[in-house]
Formats: structure tokens, sequence, C-alpha cells
């Protein structure tokens, strides 16, 4: 019995389904090559019927798609791809100023390892802290946001259920998940505040199954810059997560991010992460 779980920014669905080469089949492709059981897919930027049209050759096959689209077009838009349809779902946290923004989506399944809710996350963003008024904007909303969702995970990590919560979380938690971390102390996603709060959450009982399987390493990096030579020197941030519950990461064997071998066979800015429970 096992269970496979992946998450990936697909940096628009529609994009993200384009075959660009012989090469670069795109999404559906790379699904056919891992066969995970759940994808948490994040930025699908897209509406529900456009995000069913662009996936209609994965939903052919048997996938089932519930997504939560934001109210700004062509703006964030989670979901959650699954083998199995999904018994129940729930858009958001229970925040007024949140849940229409396509950042938060719980899927609840049966799986061979018993109960399972699994949640697709966007978190902002940010910016800098500076003077300017649209930076001080995206900090002060990050900010909002983690104080919400820090609420609604104290809840969720004590389920009586195994639970994940995969997605963009937009934050490097240590100085091992950014290779250039002295350049950028400054940078939104890096800020001491934003790496606290993670920390407040593995020690609020939130499990980081990935790193788990990767300890001692630097990385495994899971978002380049399109810009410069970020990709080919593996300059990268590692800020897609799984946060597990204790009872799914005591199942935890295996962690991959799927790395494109190439620039040109990228199909977007992240990779995909992918943790294997039994």
């Amino acid at each position: 019995m096992s269970l496979t779980i992946s998450t990936i920014n697909v940096n628009g669905i529609r994009a993200a389904m384009k075959q660009r080469s012989e090469a670069n089949r795109g999404l559906s492709a790379w699904l056919d090559d891992v066969r995970p059981d759940v994808v948490l897919l994040q930025e699908i930027r897209a509406g529900r019927e456009q995000a069913q049209e662009a996936l209609a050759p994965v939903l052919d096959d048997g996938w089932h798609l519930v997504m939560s689209e934001s109210v700004i077009k062509g703006h964030a838009g989670v979901g959650v791809l699954s083998r199995v349809e999904p018994s129940a779902v729930r858009v958001g946290f229970g925040s007024d100023e949140f849940d229409a923004t396509g950042r938060y989506l719980e899927a609840d399944f049966d799986t061979p390892l018993g109960a399972l809710t699994a949640a697709s996350l966007y978190l902002p963003k940010g910016a800098a802290q500076t003077d300017e008024p649209k930076d001080i904007a995206k900090h002060d909303e990050k900010i909002r946001f983690m104080t919400a969702f820090a609420e609604h995970l104290r809840g969720l990590v004590r389920r009586r259920r195994h639970v994940v919560v995969g997605g963009d979380w937009n934050i490097a938690h240590a100085e091992a998940d950014i290779k250039n971390w002295k350049g950028n102390r400054k940078s939104p996603g890096f800020l001491p505040h934003e790496r606290d709060w993670v920390g407040e959450q593995l020690a609020g009982g939130w499990r980081d199954v990935v790193r788990e399987q990767y300890p001692d390493d630097d990385g495994p990096y899971s978002w380049w810059s399109w810009r410069g030579k970020a990709f080919d020197n593996d300059a990268g941030w590692r800020i897609d997560y799984q946060l597990t519950n204790r009872s799914l990461a005591q199942r935890a064997v295996k962690a991959t991010v799927d790395r494109a071998p190439a620039y040109d066979l990228r199909w977007s800015d992240h990779a995909p992460v992918t943790v294997k429970f039994q």
C-alpha cells in the first residue's frame, strides 16, 4: 500500500499543458511518467471552464479536478487533481479577505493509508520592506494572510486523520533552502519574520517531510527565476513544501524534486515536489 502526492505551481495551467517541443510535452507527460495519486496545483490562473478545457486530455484519462479560482481574473487559483474523486471539498480557511482569492483549497479522500485531507496553498509573495506604497500593501497583505492562516493550521494539524498542506509557501525557511541566502536577506520570501513564521508552524506540530528526507543537503530547490542563468547554475529557492501532520509524516519514505534536465525542457518556473508515503 502506498500513496504518492505531488505539489506544483504550474505558472498558468494553459501554458503548463502546452507541448512546446517533441521533448517538452508539458504537464500531461509528467503525469504519465510519475503517476501520482494526488496533485496539488497552484497558480492555475484560469477560470473553471478554461482550466477544464486545458486539462481535457487529463480529465478524459480519468483524473478528477476540484479548484478555487480567484475573483481577480487571471490571478492565483489553486486546485487538486486526483485519481479518485474527493469525498468533500472546502474552499478557503474562513477568511473574509482571502477565501475568494484562489489561495487555499482542501479535499478529503479515502486512501489505502486511511482518511486524508490534502490541501493546496498559494501563499502571497509579499514584498520587501520599503517606503513604496505598493510594497507596503503587499508586505502587509502577506502578514495578514500568515496570521489568519496560522490559526487555521493550529486546528488542522490536530485532526485525527492524515493531513498534508502542499504548495507554494513563498518562504525559504532556512539558509539551506536558498542558494544565494546572503544576497537575499532583505528579499521577500526570506525576511526574518517570514522564516520565523515557518519555524512556528514546525514547532506547532507540522513536519517538513521533504527536508526530513534531505536533512543535511542544500535544497533540493523547487523554484528558479526565468531570468539570467539561475536555472543553469541551480541558483534556486526551496519554497514549495509538503507539510504534514505527525501521522502522515511517519509514512513518508521518499521525496523527489523533478527538476527539468535542461532550461528548454521546463514547463513552469517551479518543479514538481513529490512524496511517497506507505
